[in-house]
């Protein structure tokens, strides 16, 4: 995904996954239209960022905390 894409009013979290979950993460947050976005920065490390809606942060948190026990998933430093 290009930055390009990405509206530029958004909250930026920045994480480390099991980069083979990382389709997974992004098919589940697709189905959440306009909620948030994710972007691979670094695919063989997991390094992704999510690109939140502004207001919707709490959202996010419910749907990663549901996803803890199937997707090993690290806050990382941007």
């Amino acid at each position: 995904m290009s930055t390009s894409q990405v509206p530029g009013e958004t909250i930026k979290r920045y994480y480390r996954v099991d980069r083979r979950k990382i389709a997974y993460l992004r098919f589940i947050f697709e189905a959440y239209d306009g909620l948030a976005m994710i972007e691979t920065l670094n695919p063989e490390s997991g390094a992704v960022v999510f690109h939140i809606a502004p207001g919707c942060e709490s959202d996010v948190d419910m749907i990663l905390t549901d996803l803890n026990g199937d997707v090993m998933m690290e806050v990382a430093q941007n």
